[in-house]
């Protein structure tokens, strides 16, 4: 499938600079296209497109890595926006990560709005013995693709674990497209995915083979969400996927769109006035979405200021307060 989709969409934009003539286009970095990253850029380019000639923003999506390519991408300006789960933007803004680590952190990103949660899913095959996160050691376990937010956050719940890499016995790194498969083709007996639900790998996994979903609820996992704020306890609910009718407790994050200080202001406020005028449209566009309130947008999982754009439709709404900005 192409790296690049356009899609249609909507907006408007108060600010009187912005010239429909004057045509800007932006690129928003997303994840694989099985994952839930895909499907919500195409949903906000969708809303901003379809206006285009009242604001003169062009928006497309790109199929990228994921969280951490996405960020480095915004840091070094390849990408305008970029989604990315909330513990990642927080490193990436901080530089409190060994993928984060440089002179002046990730001091020019900026927040736009805070997207559905993400829980850190385990599934394994029926037949590998696999109950709890315990399990794993001694298994073939996918960890996800390096640059992948579920590679990262893997990373750092195996250090509260105190695990390395050589206590599984195999670990793989396929991608969100690859990893039903392997599971059903018995290449791996587990794999772990941060990912909104309903999730579509999950559905395939779960459809096509024997798969169950892995609690993750341990005493290190609760040290890891008492300790950090940009986790939280998550569950995942019960009858979703065959095969798997009871709650699963788990621990996530949120997805977050970010962008950088370099985008004008009167782009961020064309795409952010076409989503919030239009959400419950955009809520419709993936059961993900369905729970989202303007309130929490605003304010939940956004480590990195928002942007001035974002600000100045948020404050016109009451959404709020100008000295919060």
């Amino acid at each position: 499938m192409a790296a690049w989709l356009l899609v249609a969409g909507l907006s408007t934009t108060a600010f009187a600079q912005s010239d429909p003539s004057m045509s800007t286009s932006i690129t928003i970095g997303t994840g694989g296209v099985t994952g839930v990253y895909y499907p919500a850029g195409g949903a906000i380019c969708r809303l901003v497109n379809r206006t285009r000639s009242e604001h003169g923003v062009r928006c497309a999506v790109r199929a990228t890595g994921g969280t951490v390519v996405n960020l480095t991408a915004l840091q070094t300006g390849e990408l305008e926006l970029g989604l990315a789960q909330s513990d990642w933007q927080h490193h990436a803004y901080l530089g409190t990560s060994e993928s984060f680590v440089h002179e002046e952190s990730g001091a020019d990103l900026r927040s736009v709005f805070s997207l559905h949660s993400e829980s850190f899913t385990v599934l394994a095959r029926a037949d590998a013995g696999i109950t709890k996160l315990d399990d794993l050691k001694g298994k073939r376990v996918n960890v996800g693709s390096p640059g992948s937010g579920q590679y990262a956050t893997m990373q750092v719940l195996m250090e509260a674990k105190g695990w390395e890499l050589d206590d599984f016995r195999e670990a793989r790194t396929f991608g969100p497209v690859e990893q039903a498969s392997a599971l059903c083709d018995n290449r791996i007996d587990a794999t772990v995915y941060t990912v909104g639900h309903p999730s579509g790998v999950v559905q395939e996994a779960t459809t096509t083979c024997d798969v169950r979903i892995v609690e993750v609820d341990d005493e290190q996992v609760r040290s890891l969400v008492e300790e950090r704020s940009y986790y939280r306890f998550s569950t995942i609910p019960a009858g979703m996927y065959k095969g798997n009718q009871g709650e699963v407790n788990s621990f996530g994050v949120v997805a977050t769109l970010v962008t950088h200080s370099g985008v004008p202001d009167q782009v961020i406020y064309a795409l952010v006035k076409a989503v919030f005028t239009n959400l419950d449209t955009f809520k419709g566009l993936h059961p993900a979405f369905a729970e989202l309130t303007p309130e929490a947008m605003v304010r939940e999982a956004l480590t990195a200021p928002l942007h001035p754009g974002a600000r100045q439709f948020y404050e016109e709404k009451g959404l709020i307060r100008p000295e919060e900005g």
